[in-house]
């Protein structure tokens, strides 16, 4: 039997918290692409990115179907690939005469909810009933919820299966017949758990779970008023939703007398009505009769018009824009963008007003936003992410009203401008890792951005402009030091592919993105890319240099050159006095590479020959016959190298690279870019055995912010 707390009083409605209640953690297991998942909340807003297909919208879907009240119903395909052999394995145990074993062995869908909240409080309200504990100073709720097979059943879930799980099909054969019967025969359920003891639990009821946790979710792909294609009109819908709030709110509030006054003016409207429409068929009846009506019973009727507030605001309700001349134009007249908006923030005060109407309202209010870049412009989703915590505060406001309003924000989005404008506290990176199994399984994790190791989080905020965010959303990355290569790479890569590349496939359909991070910076991105793991190509310079007779450091060609000035090469080896002979030795037959990153720096174009010490250099002694270099091949390695970097000086940058980007196509790439695009076209997506360093959890709890998603 459980230990409970003593009874506690309900949630003060006029004195706020210190420190609310809010949810810290939450784990899923088993649900389509998530095994395994654990994510941290931030208390305001926590913005989920990644490439697509990662799992990001399962996450909120999962959340939100499990924690509402009400009826579930999943499918096999719910279930994680993984979570197929399982069946297997259960249903032999049941075939053996083991149903405790088989039961043990069938998957479920869990999620595990960790709820944190003041020590000091005095007034648990909602939370109270999830609360199991006797320890003082445990600030912890922890609930799960499953979905598994109920109590009773196994033997219906089994039936008519086959004697024998032949192997190759037998697995197929049995989720075929037992996939029908799991939204039938499976069952969600949940307990609230002892932090300190998981043996001591109570079972709760969805009802008191989601008194606590209320959740709402705002969907992407909206679509607003239009006078061309009027299926429903959403704004209308909003108002009905704000309507209804206030009628539930408390006697005397400003809510509850807006709804009543507005009930009174309809009211109103009704009669009046009904005395015109009655008066109306009583000029009608004698032409009625004529017709034998109302026949021998004499039964007559009379008219009574009733209409639904609620549904009046729904289905007739729009926005319209005061135009010219008094004429109002319809909400279709008005830019996507900022109907967008519109219908964004008239849903999240919808929210609010229904939390806020609730005489015993939730501790925690989770609210799901899906892509909210739709439509709007960069400028509009910075500003958009960046309110989002003011709105909750500004709501209640409005309102007059002195409680907060304890609202959590999932944002999950595919837009750089929304995923740069937060701190990366509040960032969680879901990193796909695709292993190649016969099954097509998949697994991901979700990387928290504060914990990465080694990393410089201020520096790379400040860096990851609005153009380099894009970085959360790549398949691969190429690094690079300058205006010349930014406008060069994009003709290198296009070219490439155009050669086929390395067994004819091409970069541009991997999402391939270009950071110009400076020679003297990129080291600086070395273990931030290691945590995302994402396949990255940095191009930099050799930039070779001898000493002169003061014993400083000069800029010369490769063969008077003793070692690189460049940083992001010494960081790459470890070695602040490495010298050109061990760079061309460790760059003689392949790329330097480092786990997921390579290496590409200046090397000869033929074994021996002349190299470059910058681009310039290195695309000229690449394409001597371009810059009418006569006799040019005939010179002595030196002499190529003087040459060309004497040639190289003469030239600016930004139009010797766009000259070739744009003007010129007749050309050859340098060898040692060449070879960095061919290395960067192998790789493939995460490998499951790469390790990343996990941050400090106690014994026995799920990591935060770094966990496999199946």
């Amino acid at each position: 039997m459980s230990a409970s707390r003593p009874e506690l009083p309900e949630q003060s409605q006029t004195e706020p918290r210190v420190r609310p209640p809010r949810v810290t953690r939450a784990d899923v297991k088993n649900f389509r692409l998530l095994r395994d998942v654990s994510i941290a909340f931030d208390k305001d807003v926590t913005v989920c990115v990644g490439r697509n297909n990662t799992g990001k919208t399962s996450l909120a879907e999962v959340l939100s179907r499990f924690l509402r009240p009400g009826d579930i119903r999943l499918r096999v395909e719910d279930f994680s690939t993984e979570a197929y052999s399982e069946f297997s394995q259960a249903y032999k145990a049941f075939t053996a005469g083991d149903e405790e074993a088989a039961r043990k062995l069938l998957p479920e869908i869990s999620l595990t909810v960790f709820i944190s909240y003041d020590k000091e409080t005095t007034e648990y309200g909602s939370l109270g009933s999830l609360i199991v504990d006797l320890d003082p100073d445990c600030t912890e709720v922890i609930v799960t919820v499953r979905y598994a097979l109920k109590p009773g059943v196994m033997k219906e879930f089994f039936r008519d299966g086959p004697e024998e799980l032949v192997e190759g099909w037998g697995d197929s054969l049995l989720l075929s017949l037992i996939g029908p019967r799991i939204p039938h025969l499976f069952e969600r359920s949940a307990i609230a758990v002892d932090p300190a003891d998981p043996t001591n639990f109570r079972n709760i009821s969805m009802s008191e779970v989601a008194r606590a946790i209320k959740v709402d979710f705002v969907r992407a792909q909206r679509g607003l008023d239009d006078e061309t294609e009027r299926p429903k009109e959403p704004i209308g819908k909003v108002f009905e939703s704000l309507f209804i709030g206030a009628s539930k709110a408390d006697e005397n509030s400003p809510l509850r007398d807006f709804a009543d006054n507005a009930e009174a003016a309809l009211g109103e409207i009704f009669s009046n009505l009904d005395g015109k429409i009655q008066d109306m068929y009583d000029k009608m009846a004698p032409t009625v009769s004529d017709f034998g009506y109302p026949g021998l019973g004499n039964r007559n009727f009379s008219t009574r018009t009733t209409l639904d507030a609620k549904r009046l605001l729904a289905n007739f309700t729009s926005i319209r824009y005061p135009g010219s001349a008094g004429i109002e134009l319809p909400e279709s007249y008005s830019g996507l963008g900022s109907r967008n908006l519109l219908l964004i923030l008239l849903t999240l005060f919808s929210y609010y007003r229904d939390y806020a109407a609730q005489r015993d309202q939730s501790c925690i209010h989770l609210i799901f936003i899906e892509e909210p870049e739709a439509h709007l412009h960069p400028q509009m989703q910075e500003i958009f992410i960046h309110q989002l915590g003011v709105f909750k505060k500004n709501f209640p406001t409005t309102d007059q009203k002195s409680n907060s309003w304890n609202a959590q924000f999932l944002v999950t989005t595919h837009s750089a401008h929304i995923a740069n404008r937060v701190g990366f506290y509040a960032v969680r990176y879901f990193r796909l890792d695709e292993h190649g199994e016969p099954d097509g399984a998949t697994s991901s994790q979700v990387l928290n951005l504060a914990d990465a190791p080694g990393v410089s989080k201020e520096f790379l905020h400040k860096y990851l402009t609005l153009t380099r965010a894009d970085l959360f959303f790549a398949d691969k990355a190429i690094l690079i030091e300058g205006t010349s290569e930014r406008l060069f790479i994009p003709a290198a890569i296009a070219r490439f592919d155009q050669a086929g590349g390395e067994g004819g496939g091409i970069l541009a359909s991997q999402y391939v993105t270009v950071m110009e991070v400076g020679g003297a910076y990129a080291h600086l991105f070395y273990p931030f890319l290691d945590f995302l793991g994402i396949p990255t190509l940095v191009i930099t310079d050799l930039d070779a240099v001898n000493p002169d007779s003061a014993k400083k450091l000069k800029s010369c060609c490769v063969t008077e050159g003793t070692t690189t000035s460049n940083e992001g090469i010494k960081k790459w080896f470890n070695n602040e006095d490495i010298s050109l002979t061990e760079l061309e030795k460790s760059a003689a037959d392949e790329l330097p590479v480092i786990g997921r990153r390579g290496l590409a720096y200046q090397v000869p174009e033929i074994p021996g020959g002349a190299c470059g010490r910058t681009f310039e250099d290195a695309f000229i002694l690449a394409n001597p016959e371009i810059f009418k270099l006569k006799d040019f091949r005939s010179k002595s390695v030196a002499d190529q190298e003087q040459r060309a970097r004497e040639l190289a000086r003469g030239q600016k940058k930004s139009n010797f690279a766009l000259r070739f980007a744009v003007a010129e196509a007749d050309w050859t790439t340098p060898h040692y870019i060449r070879r960095g695009l061919e290395w960067l076209l192998r790789q493939t997506p995460m490998p499951t055995e790469v390790n990343t360093p996990e941050p400090n959890t106690e014994p026995g709890a799920s990591p935060e912010g770094q966990v496999a998603v199946r």
